[in-house]
């Protein structure tokens, strides 16, 4: 079975040992990149299946690399997961709005590291069979994950594809934020439910016009529903 390919973007070297030596151990084929410009160098070569990216580089600066990496149609699917001494929330948030799929403050346990690796390959798993979801005019190819709405296509991040599929899989029911953690993240307990938050934000103002489909129930979490309620509610949790 082919060991899974994580370049390592971290310029400090002990560190980047640590965790390199620590991937090695666990199955795990790292590469480490000290910069942007040596991490550009290797993702141009082969693509990984994952990026472990600090936040604070000499040169560009992480955030940067990732806003890069998923404006790319070529590296737009590899999972990133941000590595930064930076811990409030909106640093966290400012994370994941460039695109990374987690974020893990400094320090953080070896155990911490895989199991968020691992759920994070594990969610960007292909799915078994093909599938065509339509809810109203939204509809949803799994084989060629495209989404469109009244024929038009629309660009959704793999994070919110997952998300969406999961809703309109569960059409008209309400979902909890801590449902939709393990449903679209798996099962590890880290990303907090916040995290949801954030995508459900991302997959509105992708999805535009039907942005309204994807409902906000007070206090109790969020539904797709093909007769989304009146303008005059308030959508937006």
């Amino acid at each position: 079975m082919k060991q899974p390919a994580v370049l390592v973007v971290e310029d400090e070297p002990a560190i980047a040992e640590l965790i390199a030596v620590n991937l090695r151990h666990n199955g795990f084929q790292p590469t480490v990149a000290p910069d942007g410009q040596v991490a550009q160098r290797e993702i141009d070569a082969v693509l990984p299946d994952l990026v472990l990216l600090d936040w604070m580089l000499p040169g560009e600066s992480g955030l940067t690399l990732a806003r890069r990496w998923r404006n790319d149609p070529r590296t737009k699917a590899v999972p990133i997961i941000m590595l930064t001494a930076r811990g409030d929330e909106a640093d966290r948030v400012a994370g994941l709005d460039a695109g990374a799929d987690d974020y893990m403050a400094k320090p953080f346990s070896t155990k911490e590291m895989l199991a968020r690796i691992r759920a994070v390959l594990r969610r960007r798993a292909p799915e078994q069979g093909a599938v065509t979801l339509e809810i109203g005019r939204l509809k949803l190819d799994t084989a060629t994950h495209r989404v469109s709405y009244a024929e038009q296509a629309l660009k959704l991040g793999p994070t919110e594809f997952k998300l969406l599929q999961y809703l309109m899989s569960h059409a008209e029911r309400v979902h909890s934020r801590g449902q939709l953690l393990d449903k679209v993240w798996g099962d590890h307990v880290f990303i907090e439910e916040r995290t949801v938050d954030v995508h459900i934000k991302r997959l509105r103002e992708a999805l535009g016009e039907a942005a309204a489909m994807v409902e906000t129930v007070r206090g109790a979490g969020y539904r797709l529903s093909a007769q989304p309620a009146p303008a005059t509610v308030a959508l937006r949790g």
